[in-house]
């Protein structure tokens, strides 16, 4: 009975990280009305099974240089580590390069047109193929894991010269102690070659794990995030990077500080953007944007003073967008922030509420360094550049090919 609670809490807690307080709670209640028969006998043969070893084949023929099959999750739209796959994805297609995308669990596509179309439209217009399911996928040159449980089915897989894992993030943090945690874990032991987003996870997967790994940083899309007029510059306003359904954005410390700021200084304006924050008791007046297109980023960014991202693993690149378009950041100390973000571009603190409250407060009452900080920060976004990544990725490729590297 113990495990079974266990089981049904871990799977209402996937259910808020993924689909947010306001829908869960719609699912619960329809559950409470109905009655339990849809959630009795979950099968967790079904759920973890591909963690077990077995082998998927690829169609007969020999993979062609320069071919990359990329694992992927089933994607929502909005999504910022499918947005980083697939701009990747785009730019070795200008280099010559030639990729399919397999996502081998389909949750939200059921059509691989579809799926394809949708990428197309709300991310990039890639050429690469889509295939759902993992029966009469080609062979390549390249298999790409990206993400933890992906890494189960690219080792399964037959069809590749060299094996890799594009790690964004270090996912078995993304759980508590238990099955998924270890699960993930235990990827990192498979022998690919890891291509890592930033120096810190690229140390630690080598140091903790044995991984021959290669770093690439973040990018800023320069033609979209840049700085716009701001219209009303005599109020103070600050930005809130708000993912309630995302643990490691440290949602709750973040509204902590906001009513801090709010408290020693009423008259500053708070916008939350992110994610749908209607179904939490927020004290202090904002507007909250949910989540924004990202067209009309620039613009949200370019009327605040100040932006409090928090990162309790690896970094988000959100500091860079929103230093590109004039606005100072606030995150927390720690390796993980740190490769990317130092004090001549940020306000750094410890992930204490008071400290953060500070930092924040500190900068809205001092003009001349929030505009100092503001100028350097500006420069440093806009020396990044995404071009500059994807020939980095594409050097950790060359790098795997002459190490020979299967997994």
């Amino acid at each position: 009975m113990v495990g079974l609670i266990s089981l049904r809490v871990r799977r209402l807690r996937e259910m808020l990280r993924r689909d947010g307080v306001l829908r869960t709670a719609r699912a619960v209640a329809h559950r409470l009305r109905h009655g339990p028969a849809q959630w009795q006998h979950i099968d967790v043969f079904r759920h973890y099974g591909f963690a077990l070893p077995h082998v998927v084949q690829a169609l007969p023929g020999r993979p062609a240089e320069g071919s990359l099959l990329w694992f992927i999750p089933d994607f929502n739209i909005g999504s910022g580590g499918h947005l980083n796959i697939f701009r990747t994805i785009w730019h070795l297609e200008q280099m010559g390069y030639t990729s399919s995308i397999v996502i081998a669990k389909p949750v939200m596509h059921h059509d691989a047109a579809e799926a394809r179309e949708a990428i197309r439209q709300h991310f990039f217009p890639l050429r690469a193929q889509v295939y759902l399911g993992v029966d009469g996928l080609p062979p390549c040159e390249f298999a790409v894991a990206t993400g933890w449980d992906t890494a189960y089915t690219v080792r399964a897989f037959a069809g590749a010269s060299h094996k890799l894992y594009f790690v964004q993030d270090y996912e078995p943090h993304f759980y508590p102690v238990g099955t998924e945690s270890v699960l993930a874990e235990n990827t990192y032991r498979f022998g690919f070659f890891g291509i890592t987003a930033g120096g810190w996870l690229a140390g630690k997967l080598a140091r903790e794990y044995g991984m021959t790994t290669h770093a690439v940083g973040f990018g800023v899309e320069l033609e979209r995030y840049r700085r716009l007029p701001r219209r009303e510059p005599g109020i103070r306003r600050v930005f809130f990077y708000a993912r309630p359904p995302t643990p490691r954005r440290a949602f709750e410390i973040g509204l902590l500080v906001l009513n801090a700021v709010w408290e020693r200084m009423p008259d500053t304006q708070f916008v939350l953007a992110g994610w749908d924050t209607a179904g939490y008791h927020i004290p202090f007046p904002h507007l909250a944007c949910g989540t924004v297109a990202l067209d009309d980023l620039p613009d949200l960014y370019s009327q605040c003073d100040v932006a409090l991202v928090l990162s309790l693993t690896n970094a988000s690149l959100l500091p860079l967008e929103l230093m590109a378009c004039g606005c100072t950041v606030v995150s927390n100390h720690g390796q993980n922030v740190e490769w990317l973000l130092n004090d001549e571009v940020a306000a750094l603190s410890d992930p204490t509420p008071e400290d953060l409250t500070d930092s924040v407060c500190a900068l809205l009452q001092d003009d001349e360094r929030r505009a100092a900080l503001s100028a350097r920060a500006e420069v440093f976004a806009r020396s990044q550049t995404w071009d500059e990544v994807a020939r980095g990725f594409e050097q950790g490729l060359r790098l795997a090919r002459s190490q020979n590297v299967r997994g």
